[in-house]
């Protein structure tokens, strides 16, 4: 038992580290969609946390991969095309779900109000 809960505190920590070489709202977003996952995800079934898992490891690795190779274009690209065969593997509610991410990642005003942490408040 602790050493899925260390498992999934260092997931979690590891996905919060990468969000920082996010644009701001991005950033943002991102990390709160994550707390909420993590949080929700507390009592879920064996098998429920075992595809949980699965699924946030590859998030992870993807935006590891986008960052370590955005030093060399030296421009940031996050993201990923899902296949149609995923996505009918989804559940109704997790289509809602990334629906509404879609729709607040692309948003052309901001809904957080947030400054770099260098700058005068």
């Amino acid at each position: 038992m602790a050493s899925h809960v260390s498992k999934v505190r260092s997931l979690y920590k590891r996905i919060l580290l990468l969000h920082r070489f996010m644009p701001i709202d991005l950033r943002a977003l991102g990390d709160q969609y994550v707390k909420d996952e993590f949080r929700k995800h507390k009592t879920a079934s064996h098998e429920e946390v075992k595809r949980f898992m699965t699924e946030w490891e590859v998030y992870k690795d993807t935006v590891q991969t986008q960052i370590l190779e955005s030093v060399n274009r030296k421009k940031l690209v996050f993201g990923a095309d899902l296949s149609e065969e995923k996505l009918k593997g989804f559940q109704d509610e997790q289509i809602g779900q990334l629906y509404e991410l879609m729709l607040e990642s692309t948003k052309p005003n901001r809904q957080f109000n947030i400054q770099e942490e260098d700058m005068p408040k």
